[in-house]
Parts: structure tokens; sequence; C-alpha cells
């Protein structure tokens, strides 16, 4: 992360014309993963979160990186009223991905985990741009103010705070929409998702060992019971051949084929060719 904050200021550096090259720009950055610090946040431990809050504005503030997996603090205070479409969706800005082309911002359902905190903070505004007005200031520090309210919850501090609770949401998205929904929702691609934001989670392992799979429900069954109208057919034609085994030179093979049961709709086509005529 260092590496790439590093080219980012150099890069900016070389785009001004202020030095002519970038010392940083050969360096891999890539960002990696670490299982180990990721958290899932069930929806108990965020109620408990919810009713530690101090007041509307940080109940807001937790539903909508929890339930609306924004990157907080800048989506969240970035977010205005003219940005909220009541009829059920959120526009969301984001200064990390606005170098990209078109990624700017993107919208989000009003999902109603988050309604009743929206709206409660909207009945209490003053006039004004934004929707979270009394922790804008710079010497606000959400995170700090977040351990704060945890331990005031009985809830011990998990990692990376924010971070992992937007990881939560999308995990749970993933399991009800498909992938490419999801991201779109949450701003990032589905690279990204699978190597820093979707979770293994316990209940996954135990869905899975009380769910029997439809191979677990339907063992194997024997060659002769699993061909349905086939096996039949297939029993029917090696009765026919045993019956031809046993067809002596001196008998006619219609009046044999007649005697076994064998001489009905299904086998006309077999006894006029290769009917033999007796001695």
């Amino acid at each position: 992360k260092r590496t790439a904050n590093a080219k980012a200021f150099f890069r900016v550096a070389v785009k001004q014309k202020l030095i002519v090259s970038n010392p940083f720009q050969e360096l891999k950055s890539t960002s990696v993963s670490n299982e180990d610090r990721q958290f899932f946040i069930d929806h108990g431990t965020v109620q408990k979160v919810l009713d530690a809050c101090p007041d509307a504005e940080w109940r807001l503030i937790v539903a909508l990186a929890r339930y609306g997996g924004l990157r907080t603090p800048s989506e969240t205070l970035a977010l205005t009223w003219g940005d909220i479409n009541w009829d059920g969706k959120i526009l969301v800005r984001s200064c990390k991905t606005e170098h990209h082309e078109g990624k700017e911002s993107r919208t989000i359902p009003l999902f109603p985990e988050i309604l009743p905190h929206l709206r409660e903070v909207f009945e209490q505004a003053d006039p004004g741009r934004y929707v979270i007005t009394r922790y804008r200031k710079a010497n606000c520090n959400l995170r700090t103010q977040l351990l704060r309210i945890l331990r005031r919850a009985g809830v011990s501090p998990w990692p990376r705070l924010f971070q992992n609770m937007r990881s939560s949401r999308e995990t749970e998205l993933a399991e009800t929409y498909p992938l490419h929904v999801v991201t779109a929702w949450m701003g990032n691609s589905k690279a990204i998702a699978a190597r820093h934001y979707l979770q293994v989670r316990d209940s996954d392992f135990a869905k899975a060992i009380q769910a029997p799979t439809s191979a677990a429900q339907n063992p194997a069954q024997p060659a002769h019971a699993k061909g349905g109208k086939h096996s039949q057919t297939t029993d029917r034609d090696s009765h026919t051949i045993g019956v031809l085994q046993g067809v002596t030179q001196g008998c006619d093979l219609s009046q044999v084929l007649t005697r076994q049961g064998i001489g009905d709709e299904g086998n006309r086509t077999l006894i006029p060719a290769m009917r033999p005529q007796c001695a």
C-alpha cells in the first residue's frame, strides 16, 4: 500500500513536470489479501453497535457502512440529500474510483436496513446539503469514535473496522444476487471482491454438512435400475436372443416366437426376416 501511495504521489509530480520520471514506477504495488484480518459482523453484533451509538447520525454511519457497503469515511461524508431518491435508490460518489472513466459514482438500492436510520436523520436535519453534518471536521476521527462505541456496546473490536462491515455486506449480497450486480453496487470488480471482500464463514460449512446434495439424496443405483425404459428394452432383447439361441433347425421360428410371447408389436420386423423353413 505504501508503494502504491508513493507511485501515485510521484505520478502527480511527473504530470506537473516537477520531476522527469517516477522512481517508483517499476515497483510492484499489488495489494495482498490477508484472510486473517477478515471478519464477518453478524446482524446481532450490528444491532448492539447501533444501540450504543450516541445519536441518529452515528447510527446512519454504521448502517451505511454495514448495510449499504459504503466506503467510510469518504463515501459516507460525501453523501448529500440530493443523492437520495426516496423511491428506492442512493447515488454514491466515490473519490477513490473517480479517476476511472465512468466510475466517479454508482447507484445502490435504498436497502430496508438503511431506510429507518436515514429517515430519522432527515427528520432531525437542519437545512443543508450534506447528510452527515456533525462529524465532518478534519479533527473528527470516525475510527476512534467507533472504538468508543464498541466498548460501550461490550463488543470486541474487529480488524479493519469499516472495511469489514463493507466486506460483510458484499458477502451477504453475493449469496442472493449475481456477482456482477453485487460488484456494481459495491463499486469494485469481481477480482477485487474475490481477493479482498468475499468471506467464507463458519455458517457456510454448517449449511454444507446439513443440506445433502442431490447425489447424496439419490445414491448410485445398479446399472439395471438406472436405465428406465431403455433397460426394459435391453432386457427384452436379451430374452429374444436367448430364445433364438434355442431354436433348432427343424422348427418354424415364428412358432417358437409365438410360444414365447415375443411375436408382438415390437417384433413384427424381426419374425419375417429370420423365419427359416422347416426341414
